[in-house]
């Protein structure tokens, strides 16, 4: 049974081509979904104001550009990120120390809410072997990296499900958040350590993302709603 405190949350992946697919899809969810998750792909087409549309639907906003950079250029990310509303948002635990400490540092002190910080371990698109330079497993390299996120200031870690039991075991208090999430029966795509929801909560994550398996679904809200009674289900 998890563990955590709060009910674990669903994000929609809104990672789509076009800003008005983007909030249509997103004023089909309102309601539904708490979080919104705004990547590399749809931050490029629209820009930061799509953050502030979100926000305003009533949306959590996840803005999931995964910085990576010297230690400056990071802080003021954050900063940039938290004056456009961003509830959450992810920066490489590879940036080391300095950099994920800077980023801390600049978002406890931003007026208004304080973001929330997550670390990426290892992307899930890894399979074992195909992570250049580095010979540890994506499991081992996750968790090392995880160990160092809470004393660095981070809140929690983005790591697939099947990471998340060793890393809450041995880091209490992180919290997890896991993309490559698939209900049963979902193609895993470019994907490869995936789990479902039920699982994944299971494990103790935290935060769930799902992106395909409902902008892709014939009725995007059916899926979301779904995947949400599925994990509550596996919460209680």
């Amino acid at each position: 049974m998890p563990t955590q405190q709060h009910r674990p949350q669903l994000a929609v992946a809104l990672d789509l081509p076009e800003k008005q697919l983007a909030l249509a899809l997103a004023r089909q969810l309102r309601g539904t979904v708490p979080w919104c998750k705004v990547g590399m792909e749809l931050f490029t087409y629209a820009g930061p104001g799509l953050l502030e549309e979100l926000s305003a639907m009533g949306f959590s906003v996840f803005l999931d550009l995964k910085f990576y950079d010297i230690p400056n250029t990071v802080a003021q990310a954050v900063k940039a990120a938290a004056a456009a509303g961003v509830n959450m948002l992810t920066l490489h635990c590879q940036g080391g120390e300095r950099m994920c400490r800077a980023a801390a540092e600049a978002a406890a002190g931003v007026s208004g809410q304080r973001p929330l910080l997550f670390g990426v371990t290892v992307l899930t698109s890894f399979a074992p072997g195909e992570m250049p330079g580095i010979e540890a497993s994506p499991a081992d390299f996750a968790l090392a990296l995880a160990r160092q996120a809470g004393p660095w200031g981070l809140d929690g870690v983005v790591c697939s499900g099947h990471e998340a039991t060793a890393i809450k075991a041995s880091c209490p208090g992180l919290r997890c958040l896991c993309p490559g999430i698939r209900p049963a029966g979902s193609a895993a795509g470019d994907q490869r350590r995936v789990m479902t929801p039920a699982l994944a909560i299971a494990a103790g994550a935290d935060y769930l993302v799902v992106g395909r398996p409902i902008t892709a679904a014939p009725d995007p809200l059916a899926m979301a709603r779904q995947i949400t009674e599925e994990m509550a289900s596996a919460h209680t």
